[in-house]
């Protein structure tokens, strides 16, 4: 997985900001701290509203993958299953036993534990795939998080931009204040459709790409983990797992 992320965001932001030095604008006239706390504190709390505290720690977790994904390497894997598959078919799978303690995969390290302690391929199967379901659901209801907030923010907006009319309309005698109350109307309008379309759904979004390529990763491991328990020979677990490989 590769790290654009954040660095798609910002160029998504200095586009619009290109365009506004170019057509003559002022870069300064976007900055408006009002506008800003409406449509990301709105959105935020009109979020937390709706989702679970749980679903919300989780979110904050995912979050952290946007800089950072977790490491998915599937050729790794590959190399290793089929390492102790030459293992397994020589010494058994007691051979798993040493490398079954500190495998730095969770996932993979339960998969091993498994198969040392007896388990057959089949209960590895539904104890994995349990394991996997679950994970991978309540990580995309924690990723919508984002689209919760990117379906909030140009409503926010909006809520930003009568607030600004209403302060101008209370001002018209005063053509400094006047001016201010429009400008945050307008400030927070564009606010809640930027942060929607360039920040929050292309992150959630991202999010959930993540999720797509760690899910791969572990329905992989256990394929070859089955492939172990079931004795089977190196190179038709690289065969099973070449699939996964190619995607």
């Amino acid at each position: 997985m590769d790290r654009l992320a954040l660095p798609a965001v910002l160029l998504g932001l200095g586009v619009i900001l290109l365009a506004l030095w170019l057509e003559g604008g002022q870069l300064a006239s976007l900055l408006n701290g009002p506008a800003l706390l409406i449509v990301v504190g709105g959105s935020l709390v009109a979020t937390l509203a709706q989702c679970p505290w749980g679903r919300f720690q989780r979110w904050l977790t995912l979050c952290r993958w946007l800089a950072s994904p977790p490491r998915q390497d599937l050729d790794g894997l590959s190399d290793n299953l089929q390492f102790w598959s030459q293992q397994c078919r020589n010494q058994g799978l007691l051979a798993l036993e040493e490398v079954s303690d500190d495998y730095p995969d969770p996932f993979v390290r339960k998969g091993l534990q498994l198969l040392v302690d007896g388990a057959p391929p089949e209960q590895l199967r539904d104890l994995l795939e349990s394991d996997l379901y679950l994970q991978q659901d309540g990580d995309y209801k924690a990723a919508d998080i984002f689209q919760m907030m990117g379906g909030y923010a140009p409503t926010m907006g909006i809520l930003g931009a009568v607030l600004g009319l209403i302060q101008a309309m209370g001002q018209l005698t005063n053509p400094e204040a006047l001016g201010s109350g429009i400008a945050t109307a307008f400030v927070a309008t564009i606010y809640g459709v930027a942060f929607a379309n360039l920040i929050f759904l292309p992150l959630g979004g991202r999010l959930h790409a993540i999720i797509d390529a760690r899910s791969r990763y572990q329905e992989a491991a256990i394929v070859g983990l089955m492939s172990l328990g079931l004795g089977e020979h190196p190179a038709k677990v690289a065969m099973k797992l070449q699939s996964y490989q190619d995607h």
